[in-house]
């Protein structure tokens, strides 16, 4: 660093030295230490901006933003005004960016209005792009982004309930305003009423699709022009009391590699907010859409909306997870599973508790007496506690082993999200579950049942034929690729 240091200093190699300083600062403490040998000679660096060499204008304006020198606001401005060389104009908003540039947020409006009437030509193009999202940013950055109120506007609009795919019917047999039939992702609806879909707790999230003429490619100026030509706008506008613009974010779901997705996402995002006239503004930092594109086999996606502005209660109490918690819409869609087993007012006991999503949702499925939680991690037993709480629910948590466990009376029912093998070997997974059988014995009440979800089919299976007192009564695969399922086990000690 100091050797690299020198010869910019000396004027020596200085494209290069600007570049490899800041290479050499990406770690905070080399950020300080070279900070601290440049105290006194900001002007040199900031001499760099008027380097006859574009490329040397563009790494001394990173630099300095790198190095956050508020003093250059003004003269980084100017130098971006008058420059001519497209390619390194957005070098120095991205590192305005960096600095407290609000004063400059009239200047940087004019600057994008008159970007945005540009008629922009192959060669023009990616380079206005990059200069109108970075002006953006700043903008963002100081002015938020314009937010927007959701509305239900009485008309039938179409929505998809991404669900679980194994259970689509569940979930579309609950439906009973509208017209609803399964889709790819979960169930289409067709429906005046979106609120009333939040009655169903067994869906994981609502989109709306766009209604293009057919999947969209996978070229991001053709998907742009689709997605622009279709009803985006209309979809944002009908459900929302605001106008635009309104910002938005690209989760591109396909097997294309990181950076593959990273330019497609880039250019479609530059291409419908080229063709929205500003209407519509790619922010991946604030915003509150989210154009979610689906991928299948051939490469094309299915282009559908996710909407902050509709908000979601039905699990607000989860608060807290840990790692292994399991998501509420799962634990809520195995219970209706479950229900036909559920007995009203029944003991429960949840061994593995977790942070108590699954015995949340199993009271909420039909509704119990006494609920009893045991966990050994202590941290997720102080989770479930204020999960439970916010649930408006009651459920005993105890800081304790299960198999150390004792009470003064039985249960019903025994609610568990198995512990996955993890490092465990095969054979202490093997004694895990023989051990919970053993235990469950001792606590379940004669006719009692355990609603079990687990990845170790082999194991249970193994564990009941050495014991008369357990049968399945219904195996139901909830994940076809890991392998997990729920079951429903008859006790009759």
């Amino acid at each position: 660093m100091k050797k690299a240091l020198e010869e910019l200093l000396s004027n020596e190699n200085a494209r290069s030295n600007l570049s490899n300083l800041r290479a050499m600062i990406k770690e905070p403490k080399a950020k300080r230490t070279l900070a601290k040998m440049l105290e006194g000679k900001h002007d040199k660096v900031i001499e760099f901006l008027d380097s006859e060499d574009a490329k040397t204008r563009r790494n001394a304006a990173l630099l300095i933003g790198d190095l956050q020198w508020n003093e250059a606001v003004d003269r980084l401005y100017e130098t971006y005004d008058k420059e001519t060389m497209l390619f390194v104009k957005s070098s120095y908003l991205d590192a305005l960016c960096q600095l407290e540039a609000e004063s400059l947020t009239d200047k940087l409006h004019d600057k994008m209005e008159g970007l945005l009437a540009t008629e922009l030509t192959d060669e023009t193009r990616k380079h206005v792009e990059e200069e109108l999202r970075a002006i953006r940013k700043i903008l963002i950055k100081y002015e938020g982004i314009t937010r927007h109120s959701f509305k239900e506007d009485g008309n039938n609009h179409d929505v998809v309930l991404i669900t679980n795919r194994n259970h689509r019917e569940i979930v579309r047999r609950q439906i009973t305003d509208g017209e609803a039939k399964v889709h790819p992702l979960g169930v289409l609806v067709n429906t005046s009423e979106i609120g009333s879909l939040f009655e169903i707790r067994t869906f994981r999230e609502i989109v709306f699709p766009i209604h293009t003429k057919g999947l969209i490619s996978s070229d991001p100026g053709e998907a742009g022009r689709a997605l622009w030509e279709a009803d985006i706008y209309d979809i944002l506008t009908s459900l929302h009391k605001e106008d635009g613009p309104f910002y938005y974010r690209i989760e591109c779901k396909s097997p294309m590699d990181l950076e593959a997705r990273s330019r497609f996402t880039k250019k479609l995002g530059a291409t419908l907010d080229n063709l929205s006239g500003g209407r519509l503004v790619n922010s991946s930092g604030d915003y509150e859409v989210e154009l979610r594109l689906v991928a299948n086999k051939e490469g094309k996606f299915f282009p559908c909306l996710k909407l902050s502005t509709l908000e979601d209660h039905r699990f607000d109490y989860r608060k807290n997870a840990i790692a292994a918690s399991i998501h509420p819409s799962t634990a809520a869609l195995m219970m209706t599973i479950a229900k036909p087993y559920l007995k009203e007012n029944a003991q429960i006991m949840d061994p593995f508790c977790g942070v108590g999503t699954m015995i949340i949702e199993r009271d909420k499925c039909v509704a119990a007496r006494e609920m009893y939680g045991t966990e050994i991690f202590g941290d997720a037993v102080t989770m479930a506690r204020e999960n439970t709480e916010l649930a408006g629910a009651k459920v005993n948590y105890i800081h304790r082993d299960f198999f150390d466990f004792k009470h003064e009376y039985k249960f019903d029912e025994i609610v568990t999200n198995m512990p996955i093998k993890g490092k465990k070997t095969k054979e202490q997974q093997d004694k895990l579950y023989s051990d919970f059988f053993d235990k469950a014995s001792e606590i379940l009440e004669s006719k009692g049942i355990i609603i079990m979800y687990t990845n170790e089919m082999g194991l249970v299976k193994k564990q009941l034929r050495l014991r008369k007192e357990y049968s399945i009564l219904q195996e139901t695969c909830m994940q076809t690729k890991s392998n997990f399922f729920l079951l429903i086990i008859a006790y009759e000690g």
